[in-house]
């Protein structure tokens, strides 16, 4: 029995071998010993198109949104601040869904299920999901958005996504964007970290993947040690290598779906307990270990313990949405109205920061005034409404203009840890 990769349709069943199989099909492994537990030991997270993960996405961009929202109406005191400032986190999930989903096939493909995702198709899903719509806003903002103050450098390094190597040019409106540069650094060397994990034995992939992740964290050690000194506006703990573990807890859970089940799984599917990791690990991120209140750096430990618990709520999240069963129901994360919010997610994110600045004037108050609910709520629908429209008018239109084109050329079925139907979690 198997689970076809590709979206929101059904295919003909073929036996159980890649052999048999069209390109781009994902199947359920289980565990030969324990074959007739039927959906006991089949694994939710390989079919194609996962709506609870898309809800989640919906999650993950109002808490970038109720993050930036906080820190703007002066709410970052005392613990309701400390928690409302620790939303930042969401960006770990935005990380973590792009690291799952684009890794599966990947993880599929290790195991003789399928053949390897293809980097050309991959590499232009990415630019055709991506740069469109952030295009568009990076020109809008940086024109009408008069606090952005932009030179040449500034529209340079915005246009580029090379923002967080350039000092000074996480401008406003745009300053959210230093997650999207880390995570497009991540699209770009995920081709070659497959290549790397494909010489490594089936059983040595997910150990490799959390070592990795364990040894990502030594990245603000080098850095908080180094002789040389950043250039004035630049933060090195902005860079990729410091957010590794993130994508690499979305990748581990990649690797699991096309495992026997086990423990791992066992545990996701215990929801309540996951949840109850998750909140330990979001308090622990949001107490003076991890960090001072708002958006105010702290040490180099304080970063490694927000990071560290970052991927552990990020993991602890999405395990119970990936490593369900098939049949699990995720009535609220799965819903219409849920998918619907997760298609325009990567739309909020990139406008919700001018969308905010819009609420001020709109309720006759300056930032930094609290008013934090009737801002938050304001900022959100704006936000949504304006995500909307440029996911009709702007991502939409283009990811079809590429579906056209690759379908005239390849008629095969198109992997779905490349498709535009999920990705990708922009996060941020």
């Amino acid at each position: 029995m198997f689970t076809p990769s590709a979206a929101n349709h059904e295919r003909p069943e073929y036996p159980y071998s890649a052999a048999f199989a069209p390109p781009g099909t994902l199947f359920v492994v289980t565990d030969s010993s324990t074959e007739s537990g039927g959906a006991e030991n089949a694994v939710g997270g390989t079919r194609g198109f996962l709506p609870a993960v898309e809800g989640m996405r919906a999650c993950a961009a109002v808490g970038v949104v109720v993050t930036h929202v906080a820190f703007q109406t002066g709410h970052t005191g005392g613990i309701t601040g400390r928690f409302f400032g620790r939303f930042d986190l969401a960006v770990a999930v935005f990380f973590a869904l792009s690291g799952f989903l684009l890794w599966r096939g990947h993880a599929a493909a290790a195991r003789g299920l399928r053949p390897k995702p293809p980097t050309g198709h991959y590499l232009r899903s990415r630019i055709v999901r991506i740069m469109p719509g952030y295009l568009v806003a990076v020109v809008v903002i940086l024109t009408l958005l008069p606090e952005a103050k932009a030179d040449l450098t500034v529209w340079l390094a915005n246009l580029t996504l090379t923002q967080i190597y350039v000092p000074l040019t996480l401008t406003a409106g745009l300053t959210q964007m230093w997650s999207l540069s880390v995570e497009v650094a991540f699209y770009l060397a995920l081709p070659l970290l497959a290549l790397l994990a494909r010489r490594l034995p089936v059983r040595a992939r997910i150990p490799a993947i959390a070592a990795t992740a364990v040894a990502s964290f030594a990245w603000a050690l080098l850095v908080g040690a180094s002789p040389v000194s950043a250039p004035y506006g630049v933060n090195p703990l902005n860079w990729p290598p410091a957010f590794f573990s993130w994508f690499a807890a979305g990748m581990l859970l990649a690797e699991l779906t096309v495992t026997p089940v086990g423990w791992a799984h066992r545990l996701a599917r215990r929801r309540v307990l996951m949840a109850g990791i998750a909140v330990v690990a979001f308090a622990v991120a949001a107490s003076p270990i991890a960090g001072p209140e708002g958006l105010t750096p702290g040490t180099v430990s304080q970063f490694i313990v927000k990071t560290a618990m970052g991927a552990v709520v990020a993991g602890a999240l999405i395990a119970p949405l990936v490593l369900d069963r098939p049949d699990t129901s995720h009535r609220l994360l799965g819903s219409a109205t849920m998918v619907t919010l997760g298609r325009w997610s990567y739309g909020l994110f990139v406008w919700h920061l001018a969308a905010l600045a819009m609420v001020f004037p709109v309720i006759g108050e300056f930032a930094f005034n609290g008013h934090m609910p009737i801002v938050l709520v304001l900022t959100v629908v704006f936000g949504f409404a304006i995500a909307a429209v440029s996911y009709a008018l702007v991502e939409s239109p283009c990811r079809n203009a590429l579906r056209r084109w690759e379908r005239r050329n390849d008629p095969t079925p198109l992997d779905s840890s490349v498709t535009d139907v999920t990705e990708p979690a922009a996060a941020r």
